[in-house]
């Protein structure tokens, strides 16, 4: 068995972990910490939990707790991610970071975009991208995983393949987002509260978005991007314009995706738009592109589940190719539809 320590496990992505853990067969959680949570059974926070955990009790981290596990999963803050790393690097199997702490290649991002210093600079530099549709090779053996956002994982899918394939520019490029709630967190705030969020639709992030320099590393263009917060829970739809080359065809786009993923365990190209409720708890992503041959403009879209693929999923997909383990082990790739 796998041993397994959620550190933050009291937050949305720290109980989407548990959740993947029951169906994982190799996984055996042991350590499942939330400080704020501490003393509190995890099973009364998330009903959804009893079943499977019906004595676990969120504890404070303790770091003699998860010395020598074979896997240890962060969900914490950005910058108590970037302090906690070094001393679990070693003494740990394999850890994933699912904040944005070890993301960015570019150390000087990091004041302008998230308001701190990076102090860790060689573990950023060892750190690996956790997008294994990009970096599987290099998450074989990775001690250190930095779990891609959940904007930047749709975003990417839908146009990573158009730009390695020359069929976009690669300036100007506009992503536009759709997402769940739960994107904003557990704590209560003004923006997720029921009388704020019900009935309304509301673009957030405008023009300096946290996650458009990591968009912009993964995709390798320069793009403009704005999230919407929808009244949904969970879900995250993106819709991205960019110019067409020379020689960009419908036909083409479609080809660039089928090709690019033909052996993708969990992206599906699809011929209609995607929708996020075919993906709604599970790991799959859903991606298709049209080209206007009017406009000159190709329109590259993909759902997927912001806690799953987006996060806690992707986290364990990473986490397996990593540990040498089914890549898709623990993982669903069939949507909750209806």
């Amino acid at each position: 068995m796998t041993t397994v320590g959620i550190v933050g496990a009291s937050g949305y992505t720290g109980a989407e972990l548990l959740r993947i853990a029951t169906r994982h067969p190799s996984f055996d959680v042991v350590v499942a910490t939330g400080d704020s949570m501490a003393g509190r059974r995890a099973a009364d926070i998330y009903p959804s939990l009893v079943v499977a955990y019906p004595d676990l009790v969120f504890s404070e981290f303790d770091p003699v707790a998860v010395d020598g596990l074979d896997l240890v999963f962060l969900g914490l803050p950005h910058d108590a991610s970037m302090e906690l790393a070094p001393s679990l690097v070693g003494s740990v199997g394999c850890v994933v970071d699912l904040s944005a702490a070890f993301r960015l290649k570019d150390p000087a991002a990091y004041p302008e975009f998230y308001g701190f210093e990076h102090t860790q600079l060689a573990l950023l530099e060892q750190a690996v991208f956790g997008l294994p549709e990009l970096h599987r090779a290099e998450l074989v053996g990775a001690p250190l995983i930095a779990t891609p956002g959940c904007h930047v994982t749709a975003a990417t899918l839908a146009l990573r393949p158009l730009v390695h394939a020359g069929l976009v520019e690669t300036t100007g490029i506009v992503v536009n987002t759709l997402t769940g709630i739960t994107g904003a967190g557990r704590a209560p705030t003004d923006t997720n509260v029921f009388t704020n969020i019900d009935s309304n639709a509301m673009p957030y992030g405008l023009l300096a978005h946290r996650h458009t320099p990591e968009m912009e590393q993964e995709i390798g263009a320069q793009l403009i991007f704005t999230p919407h917060l929808v009244p949904m829970s969970r879900g995250l739809l993106a819709t991205c314009a960019a110019t067409g080359t020379a020689g960009c065809t419908d036909e083409a786009v479609t080809e660039a995706l089928r090709s690019f993923y033909a052996d993708e365990p969990f992206v599906a190209v699809l011929d209609a738009p995607p929708a996020t409720k075919s993906v709604l708890g599970s790991n799959a992503a859903h991606v298709s592109a049209r080209y206007d041959e009017r406009t000159n403009t190709v329109i590259a879209m993909c759902a997927i589940d912001n806690l799953t693929k987006g996060a806690s999923g992707g986290a364990v997909q990473a986490a397996n190719v990593a540990l040498g383990l089914d890549e898709t082990a623990g993982l669903a790739t069939i949507g909750l539809a209806p």
